[in-house]
């Protein structure tokens, strides 16, 4: 079988579908990232008139022309749902012309591949601001295999996106059953000062046999210090292992967030002498467990408190002593460890959903391959 060797323009064609009898809101506001995805906008839309949004109908594309030297990547996104949704007019919207000869599903697929950003960050132009237009589109090169050899990597690819969705659906259970279960407990459990509950724990990496320094984010996440640690000594650092809480009281009342975050792994890490780890004492009279504690510090309730009782300093920080005065409702262990089942529950799938999300990215450019290959064969 013969491969179709052409320019894109041939195959797909724009769309200009304005919202001008204002049939979608605010709620149907849809933005794109630079991973490919279709995501609920995070600009300012309170003042602005939808009469110019543009439609976006399920199998239809829309990409910015804006990109920029770091991002490296083209924000694009494909309506691959039932509902259409709508987007800025500084967007482009464009749809496959004949669904007979390039599949819109493999389409999505070829684009999300890294080497169609380098392309598009090859032919962009510009300065700080690129641009890479709708002509600059047109002329991307493909080649376009047979339907039926679209049809069977897209299936492939279709069945993973589809069981990570099972997941994500999954997630959005388990987070209304927490958010529930934490509901009830303010009122009706005691409550107790986080310093009857966590002490301080300050052990160094004296030995210095300890490199993998962390930090945490506002998101209550560890993730890698980006720190320039070239000339650091790692011997004042503090040893975090699993089960211990690491705090950082600086910048609560900035961020609006009480920066603590449970370490889950089997192999301890560093992070910076900054930081405060914690752990659960033990033999108190009402036994708590870790993870209830950090479901009970996930909440933006609890970030709103920590951000009014942060001090004055330009800092804005939430120090630790004051942190120990914050009482938490504490039910029984049993319900305790309730709420922490499905909050294992969901710290399983969330590593779930980031490993197909992974794998997604990963095999988009082995898809394409396999079918050229195949319909060259």
């Amino acid at each position: 079988m013969a491969l179709t060797k052409n320019r894109l323009g041939n195959y797909i064609e724009r769309v200009e579908r304005r919202n001008s009898e204002l049939k979608f809101g605010a709620l149907d506001v849809r933005g794109i990232s630079n991973s490919k995805e279709i995501q609920s906008t995070k600009a300012n839309i309170s003042e602005r008139s939808f009469l110019r949004f543009q439609i976006v109908n399920p199998h239809e594309f829309v990409f910015n022309r804006r990109t920029t030297r770091m991002g490296e990547k083209l924000g694009l996104g494909y309506n691959d749902m039932d509902e259409p949704f709508i987007v800025t007019e500084d967007y482009v919207v464009f749809r496959v012309v004949d669904e007979k000869i390039l599949l819109p599903d493999y389409l999505n697929v070829f684009f999300r591949r890294p080497e169609f950003d380098r392309y598009a960050r090859w032919d962009s132009w510009g300065s700080a601001t690129e641009f890479f237009n709708w002509e600059e589109m047109c002329d991307v090169p493909i080649d376009i295999p047979p339907l039926p050899k679209q049809q069977k990597f897209v299936d492939v690819y279709n069945a993973m996106l589809a069981n990570q969705r099972v997941y994500e659906d999954s997630l959005s259970d388990l987070e209304t059953a927490i958010s529930a279960s934490i509901e009830e407990f303010k009122h009706i459990a005691p409550r107790i000062a986080v310093g009857k509950l966590l002490e301080e724990v300050d052990n160094r990496n004296r030995d210095d046999s300890l490199s993998n320094v962390q930090g945490i984010n506002i998101n209550k996440k560890f993730m890698p210090s980006i720190a320039n640690l070239s000339t650091t000594d790692l011997t004042k650092y503090k040893v975090i292992q699993r089960g211990q809480f690491a705090y950082s009281a600086m910048q609560t009342g900035r961020d609006e967030c009480i920066r603590i975050a449970l370490f889950h792994e089997d192999e301890p890490v560093i992070i910076s002498p900054a930081y405060s780890v914690l752990q659960v004492k033990t033999g108190v009279e009402r036994p708590v467990l870790a993870e209830y504690i950090k479901l009970w510090f996930s909440r933006s309730e609890s970030d709103r408190y920590g951000w009014f009782i942060s001090d004055s300093s330009i800092r804005a920080s939430l120090e630790l002593s004051r942190f120990y005065e914050i009482e938490i409702p504490l039910p029984s262990l049993e319900k305790q460890q309730a709420v922490v089942n499905f909050y294992n529950a969901k710290h399983m799938i969330t590593e779930n959903v980031s490993k197909i999300s992974k794998l997604l990215k990963e095999i988009c450019p082995i898809l394409i391959k396999g079918s050229l290959e195949e319909a060259e064969a």
